[in-house]
């Protein structure tokens, strides 16, 4: 069946469709679909049930455990949207409830739809399976040299940082969220590696999950970078300012105290399994191995040294 109408319940599936030149099919989105720019003109057919961008991570926290306990949707759909949109395929994800539109709003859309569209569903879990997305979705929208091309492209970044011989490998702590603390997994680790440290705490492929001071405390590292999900620098850096910066168990510890704490914009280049995860090796390039990896140019507002 040839796919004309597609309906997109995950930002990084956006993003794609974009770089593949097929946007003109897009007819669904979410509220989170911001890349590009135009992408924020699609109809949309998820929006979230409060408002997280003027609350703290605390209070975002607690409004989703709220959620999850009393079993109400963290999304809903605009079903007017939906129907007008009546696609043939719909992207949507499994890796994280939080982050988007989980499986139950497909089963959702199933039952409002009076078609049957194709589901397609991404899960990736390191770079491999993000790269290995481009290759299908590509071939399920009938653009299989365009998909080729651009994997092959971004497999040619990350092979320039597997070609590097770095001895020097400093201690890096990623995390996920600040309050309460949460490792930064799935991809993240990888990524790390990739540019020449040692990742700390968190494993390879694995789901993030909440951990304690004395956790980064004990793992003593020399670098921390802040990446709270779906936040840019400003917003990392604003929450940090409250949460942490008066803090004197937080601003004993090592890397605190050598001013090697980074705020980067995860919104972008981290939280998403995106195409964009390939430009987050790099700014991890830049602020992990500055000097190593001084030719590389990052985009303006990528990241930035907490003081």
């Amino acid at each position: 069946m040839a796919i004309n109408r597609i309906v997109s319940f995950l930002p990084s599936a956006t993003e794609l469709i974009y770089e593949l030149g097929e946007q003109e099919r897009i007819f669904g989105v979410t509220h989170e679909c911001d890349f590009p720019k135009d992408a924020r003109t699609k109809p949309r057919v998820i929006e979230s049930v409060f408002e997280s961008e003027k609350m703290s991570s605390k209070e975002i926290n607690e409004k989703i455990l709220d959620l999850v306990t009393n079993d109400n949707e963290i999304y809903k759909l605009q079903i007017d949207n939906l129907k007008k949109a009546n696609p043939d395929l719909i992207i949507s994800q499994e890796i994280c409830e939080v982050c988007s539109a989980y499986t139950n709003q497909v089963n959702n859309a199933m039952e409002i739809l009076g078609t049957k569209p194709e589901i397609f569903v991404m899960n990736p879990h390191n770079i491999e399976g993000i790269l290995s997305n481009v290759d299908e979705i590509s071939r399920k929208i009938g653009v299989v040299e365009k998909g080729v091309k651009l994997v092959n492209s971004l497999k040619k970044k990350i092979r320039y940082f597997e070609k590097k011989q770095i001895s020097n490998k400093p201690r890096v702590l990623a995390i996920e969220w600040i309050d309460p603390f949460y490792t930064s997994g799935h991809w993240i680790p990888e990524m790390i590696e990739l540019v020449g440290a040692k990742n700390l705490i968190s494993k390879r492929s694995e789901h993030s999950r909440e951990m304690t001071f004395d956790e980064i405390k004990n793992a003593d590292p020399d670098i921390i970078i802040m990446m709270p999900c779906g936040f840019d620098v400003q917003r990392t850096i604003t929450e940090y300012d409250k949460t942490l910066k008066n803090n004197q168990d937080w601003q004993d510890i090592r890397a605190v105290k050598s001013k090697k704490v980074f705020a980067v914009d995860a919104n972008s280049y981290f939280s998403k399994p995106s195409i964009r995860i390939i430009t987050g090796i790099e700014v991890l390039g830049k602020i992990i191995h500055p000097e190593e990896f001084s030719k590389i140019q990052v985009p303006n507002g990528s990241f930035r040294k907490i003081n």
